[in-house]
């Protein structure tokens, strides 16, 4: 709902050639107790103030000498870009009202007036302009905090990517097939793993040297989406050495809450192991 001091001081502009009208309108819409009222009866003149000025209404004749009121309306086109045109035509001529509408204009009040229904008809267009106005600086508002906030989304993630790659040897995303979309470090030469042509992580011996026991636990952790941490594990090189890694790794999901991979971070702790 829009107040009433919102709606009384509201920019109108009243656009007519015959100064009767102009004054019988100004005074009409002073005694309803409109605070900023302008008035031209040159229609040459109206797109020119509407851009200075922004009029939340226009009250706009149709039958002018050397640019008619179909003729404003297209020229207040060009300079709204919404193409809402906050145009209120005055005519005549019935023929002409639908014309108008199909020009853009919003609502019409027929000559001579109704001095009751030209003030019912633009309280009416007033109100729905203003909460118009609302909803786009709304609209204005809502993108702006929505990019606002994107950012500072892409700013945490940089600075965890950067934080876990000082912490760690290597940091790692994975998409929901277990494809690698995103590395920092020797991930594959710690993994003993080599990369298909599809992204896919191929170990390079059959087990990959690993445990089976500790492989079949940390591949169930997976199979439930469920996060990770300090996961020790180690794996068995062709000579018989064993080297320890830790990793940790915690499950992604999109907006709607689909499983779209995982993403973490690993260490080498065999020296650590060693000194202990």
């Amino acid at each position: 709902m829009i107040a009433v001091p919102d709606m009384l001081n509201a920019r109108l502009l009243i656009v007519d050639d015959q100064e009767a009208n102009v004054l019988l309108l100004r005074e009409l819409l002073r005694n309803a107790g409109y605070q900023n009222v302008s008035s031209t009866m040159d229609p040459t003149e109206v797109t020119t103030l509407h851009a200075l000025h922004r009029y939340d209404l226009i009250l706009l004749d149709l039958q002018m000498p050397v640019m008619d009121g179909f003729a404003v309306m297209e020229q207040l086109l060009v300079i709204e870009p919404s193409g809402y045109l906050p145009v209120l035509v005055l005519t005549a001529q019935p023929n002409h009202k639908l014309r108008a509408l199909q020009a853009g204009a919003r609502d019409f009040v027929s000559k001579p007036f109704d001095l009751v229904e030209v003030e019912t008809r633009i309280r009416n267009m007033l109100e729905i302009r203003l909460l118009y106005q609302r909803l786009e600086q709304h609209n204005l508002l809502l993108e702006q905090t929505v990019a606002q906030r994107t950012a500072e989304l892409r700013e945490s993630e940089a600075r965890f990517k950067s934080f876990t790659e000082l912490s760690s040897d290597w940091y790692w995303e994975q998409d929901a097939d277990g494809k690698f979309t995103s590395m920092s470090g020797p991930v594959l030469e710690m993994l003993d793993l080599t990369l298909g042509a599809d992204g896919v992580s191929v170990p390079a011996r059959a087990d990959g040297g690993w445990d089976a026991e500790q492989r079949r636990e940390l591949d169930t952790l997976i199979a439930r989406r469920e996060p990770f941490i300090d996961f020790i594990y180690y794996r068995t090189h062709a000579n018989g050495e064993r080297q320890y890694l830790q990793v940790s790794g915690e499950p992604r999901f999109d907006e709607i809450g689909r499983f779209i991979g995982y993403r973490g971070i690993g260490i080498d702790i065999t020296d650590r192991l060693a000194r202990t």
